[in-house]
């Protein structure tokens, strides 16, 4: 089937899925949960077949650990969907009500953005997130994942989709693309199409920006920090570099730089090359920090590299507000952190860092939206355009005014005959 016919039917199913209620979604999320459990073995399968075909290509370790769906991310995405059932069903909220006159009231109220397309990594566990995140947020989905991930992807986006139909979904909410190609096709139907979510490199969402004409909600590299204040606990400060670092260094909250004050640097580093060592990564770094420690020279190029393996940038800084100054320059606008025992500097970081997530004495693995309560996440948003960090339900509506009168006309109150009230009313859309 061609791609226009792809995204026509899903525009039409997004017409139906924006009405259905929310008890009802709630009953195809968990029809979909049982599915997905129901037909473990054939996607453990499946991902085997991905991983042998992966491991031939002699594909990198963290990436093969990204691809690989066994038993226990299967079990860990239907808990994200029944922890997505508790959540509070965004469509349909009264966000503002005022009174313009007697008897004519407005009313901004969420709604679903409509047909979204995502691209997304070979993480077979995203496409379970953002189908079922788009599923109760009441919007269609078009999905192409990585190659690498075909099989996977395939039989996982047949389990949703049947199982959703099969329980009352709008046949056609969900579309599977399989090819670059597709991708292309994709990007020039602004006529059905209403938001693109490109998860990849700055290069790879600027190429989609640049290509089409449908709004797209970028979700760029994830170069972030860890900064050690001069202020910091040595220990605290190691052991919450080490989880932002190593705890999954394939996906894009990993930490890419370690930023240290010079203050602490001669107690702080020698730890740290113990602590990563025990996890085999590489350390590179500036001249003061090699002064130090045993590193190779870091290049201007590595302040702005997404490694997405087990290799680490540091620099020691003279300053928090050099620290500011590197993260604004270098790093992606994704997710940065300060470890100090000193509130002011906490706060200052925290205010002048210009970065959707900015944490104080906790790891850049908390930046995620089943980490945050919002039923996973499509991606890591870096713009800051309707919504920003991870984008979980609130990032997947928008909004539409409804009016309700009495006959009324305008001609009496641009005549002067008639004056706005503009009072605002604590009540909520009901017809």
């Amino acid at each position: 089937m061609k791609i226009e016919s792809l995204a026509s039917a899903a525009k039409a199913a997004a017409t139906r899925l924006a009405a259905v209620a929310s008890d009802k979604k709630n009953q195809i999320l968990e029809a979909i949960a049982q599915s997905l459990q129901e037909n473990e073995d054939a996607i453990v399968a499946a991902n085997a077949a991905d991983l042998s075909a992966a491991e031939a290509d002699a594909l990198a370790a963290p990436l093969l650990k990204r691809l690989k769906f066994d038993a226990g991310k299967l079990a860990g995405v239907v808990d994200g969907i029944r922890s997505l059932i508790t959540l509070p069903d965004p469509v349909g909220e009264t966000l503002t009500a005022t009174e313009l006159d007697n008897e004519l009231k407005l009313y901004k109220v969420s709604c679903p953005i409509g047909v979204i397309g995502v691209i997304f990594e070979s993480r077979p566990d995203a496409l379970v997130q953002i189908s079922t995140l788009c599923l109760k947020s009441g919007n269609a989905v078009l999905l192409k994942g990585g190659s690498e991930a075909a099989n996977t992807n395939r039989i996982l986006a047949r389990v949703i989709a049947e199982a959703s139909e099969a329980a009352g979904a709008p046949a056609g909410w969900l579309q599977l693309l399989e090819t670059r190609a597709e991708v292309g096709e994709m990007l020039k139907l602004d006529d059905t199409i209403d938001l693109i979510v490109p998860r990849g490199s700055n290069a790879f969402v600027k190429y989609i920006m640049d290509n089409s004409n449908i709004a797209v909600l970028g979700h760029a590299d994830g170069i972030c920090h860890v900064y050690i204040d001069a202020d910091a606990d040595s220990d605290m400060a190691v052991r919450i570099a080490v989880d932002s670092k190593c705890q999954y260094v394939a996906v894009c909250n990993a930490a890419e730089t370690l930023l240290v004050h010079e203050a602490v640097a001669q107690d702080v580093l020698p730890k740290l090359v113990s602590a990563m060592a025990e996890s085999n990564v590489e350390l590179i770094g500036c001249p003061a920090t090699a002064a130090i420690i045993d590193v190779q020279e870091a290049t201007e190029e590595d302040w702005k590299t997404e490694y997405l393996d087990y290799t680490l940038s540091v620099k020691v800084v003279p300053s928090l507000g050099n620290a500011i100054e590197h993260i604004n320059t270098y790093g992606s606008g994704h997710t940065d952190v300060i470890v100090t025992a000193n509130a002011e500097s906490a706060r200052t970081f925290m205010e002048l860092v210009d970065s959707g997530n900015v944490f104080w004495n906790c790891s850049t693995r908390f930046s995620d939206g089943f980490r945050y309560g919002l039923g996973a996440e499509v991606g890591i948003s870096t713009n800051k355009i309707h919504a920003r960090g991870p984008v979980g339900l609130e990032g997947l509506i928008i909004y539409k005014w409804k009016m309700i009168g009495k006959g009324q006309t305008v001609a009496p109150y641009a005549d002067g005959e008639k004056s706005f009230t503009h009072r605002q009313l604590d009540t909520t859309f009901d017809l």
